[in-house]
């Protein structure tokens, strides 16, 4: 894949994120949240050079729509590379793409909840449980979207994707 393609399909992929991020802020920030938008990390899976535009992406929605300043900001671009560079592994490993749904739902929970139970004055695990069961929608979504995808283009798209990675 060449480079202009992989930087159109980043750029689609991280305005996708922060339109989704934007329609859906009501529920997406605070103590309780779910983050529809964290179930676009699950196209990593098909696509590894997203890993950092989908980190660039949450850091960009924390920016002009979250209220936690630099913690958000910094540590949503971090917990968003990690989310997707284990989505990443789990395809390299091979793996079902049934756990594309576990860093989607573990990472953001208890990587999130390091810097907003500091901020919001709530013990640590119970902001993490909060933020686990939020991301439970996310993260069947983002599987739910692998195996659609993996059904729908299996011989045509994925096997493009896969010859190009």
């Amino acid at each position: 894949m060449t480079k202009t393609k992989k930087l159109t399909i980043s750029a689609m992929f991280i305005a996708l994120y922060v339109t989704v991020m934007y329609f859906t802020q009501s529920f997406a920030f605070g103590a309780y949240q779910i983050r529809i938008a964290t179930s676009i990390y699950a196209f990593s899976y098909f696509f590894p050079f997203l890993i950092i535009p989908l980190g660039a992406a949450n850091l960009l929605s924390n920016m002009l729509l979250g209220g936690f300043g630099i913690f958000d900001i910094v540590g949503g671009f971090l917990v968003g590379c990690a989310t997707t560079g284990l989505i990443v592994l789990i395809r390299r490993l091979n793996w079902n793409s049934i756990l594309v749904a576990v860093p989607i739902i573990i990472i953001p929970g208890l990587g999130v909840a390091a810097w907003l139970s500091y901020l919001l004055n709530i013990p640590y695990l119970i902001m993490a449980a909060q933020l686990v069961v939020g991301q439970i929608i996310p993260g069947i979504v983002g599987m739910a979207m692998v195996k659609i995808f993996q059904s729908r283009f299996i011989g045509k798209a994925a096997s493009y994707v896969k010859s190009n990675i």
